[in-house]
């Protein structure tokens, strides 16, 4: 059980570094596809927004059966490696692969690169589950020091952030130097270049990380029905993935919408490579400041003081259009605000392992941790997805925008995420700390 100690940990920093590894891997090919992708598709390979929309929600969707069976399978597994670990190993080269394939236009129709995009993008989704699903939870399995999860919340978090940050601010500038005119050629290349070092990190992180926390066997099997009404039950996994999906629709939707709302509403392209990097960078220097804030105030307190200030300072926004440096300043203090919610997301799902242990007498790491990591898959699908389809309402055309597609980019950039914040605070009201205290004191 979770063991209550916040000045003794268990793990060596190089461990901890290397599990940071694994989310940089994941970050980079995912957040390039999800940052990238809709104008790729749109102005690059020539699809219209709508059908992307569709693919990208369909995609996601068609995941959450396959996302709960690898979680099952997870927790099922018994190997030389460990029970995580191994798929970490076998994921590692299919999924630097497809994060490739997807940045290629065939030479085909349109029917034909769209069915190509729906078969790349669909499939990278499923390696991203192969990896990442395993990759949470051995989280728990690593350590069952409060000081040590705390510590791996967040080195993931800072992960999440460096590859983010890689990802939006190097993408498009080298896309236009490797492109050189040709971005067909710049995206292909820099996907490959994303993909390589993200293969080589999660070989890193397999290498590197250990699984000490013992599983424990039930004498009589459990079915699947009773592992996913247990996990329906665990009052802490449903606070965990909710708010996951409420941060994931709004860190998607912003993803995809920035680099259309800077060249549209603001007029300055520029600002593309500093909105999306302090997007993710903000996470980096959040993961520090969260470490002592969380533990101090607790998860509930900290994160509805969180959301209330990234909730002034982003609703200040629309009068600074005029200037610059003011909009990226009250940006870059919302998301230092926000930047703690994330580090808090996978504590929560960390200490949802403990709570579903104590009980119903079961770890399900792999189970739990496929659940988050569905809620993240379908908000960021609804995230991207939304600005698609709202891009395709608004008529949205990139060779003649018009004053009713960027009034629908400025309206989704400002609206959407003031709407998550509040819905935010309420669903964390309801976390049950007290309640996972007393089950992990026990």
């Amino acid at each position: 059980m979770l063991t209550n100690n916040a000045n003794k940990g268990i793990l060596s920093r190089r461990e901890i570094v290397a599990y940071g590894f694994g989310d940089v891997s994941a970050s980079l090919v995912w957040n390039a596809v999800s940052a990238f992708a809709l104008m790729f598709y749109t102005d690059v390979a020539l699809l219209p927004a709508a059908a992307i929309g569709t693919l990208f929600f369909i995609s996601r969707i068609v995941d959450a059966a396959f996302d709960v069976g690898i979680g099952l399978t997870v927790d099922r597994t018994r190997s030389r490696w460990g029970r995580a670990r191994p798929y970490l190993l076998f994921g590692a080269i299919p999924f630097g692969l497809f994060g490739v394939l997807t940045f290629y236009v065939p030479d085909l129709g349109t029917d034909g690169r769209f069915y190509y995009a729906l078969v790349t993008y669909f499939i990278l989704g499923l390696l991203l589950s192969v990896v990442t699903i395993p990759y949470s939870a051995m989280l728990p399995m690593m350590s069952n020091v409060a000081k040590d999860r705390i510590d791996l919340s967040a080195a993931r978090s800072v992960a999440t952030s460096v590859g983010v940050i890689i990802v939006t601010a190097l993408f498009m500038p080298g896309v236009a130097y490797f492109g050189n005119g040709d971005q067909q050629h710049g995206f292909l290349v820099m996907g490959g270049i994303v993909s390589a070092i993200a293969t080589a990190m999660l070989f890193y992180c397999f290498w590197h990380c250990q699984e000490r926390v013992v599983p424990t066997e039930t004498e009589t099997p459990v079915t699947l029905k009773t592992d996913l009404l247990q996990m329906f039950k665990n009052r802490a996994w449903n606070v965990a993935s909710g708010f996951a999906l409420l941060n994931f629709i709004r860190f998607g939707a912003l993803l995809s919408i920035t680099p259309f709302f800077a060249i549209n509403v603001l007029k300055q392209p520029w600002m593309i490579s500093v909105l999306l990097p302090t997007l993710s960078g903000t996470l980096l220097v959040g993961a520090f400041i969260a470490r002592p804030v969380l533990n101090r105030l607790g998860l509930i307190k900290a994160d509805t003081l969180a959301l209330i200030g990234g909730f002034i300072c982003y609703a200040a926004l629309p009068f600074c259009e005029q200037s610059p440096w003011l909009f990226i300043s009250l940006y870059v203090l919302s998301s230092l605000f926000i930047s703690i919610t994330m580090t808090s997301i996978y504590a929560m799902a960390s200490e949802a392992v403990d709570f579903h242990q104590h009980w119903f007498g079961i770890r399900q790491e792999g189970l739990l941790a496929a659940g988050v990591s569905l809620a993240i898959k379908i908000g960021m699908a609804f995230g991207g997805a939304g600005v698609a389809y709202a891009l395709a309402w608004g008529g949205y055309d990139p060779t003649a925008v018009s004053d009713r597609a960027t009034s629908t980019i400025a309206w989704v950039y400002y609206l959407l995420p003031l709407i998550i914040f509040i819905l935010q605070v309420a669903l964390i009201r309801c976390y049950p700390s007290s309640q996972i205290l007393t089950a992990s004191e026990r």
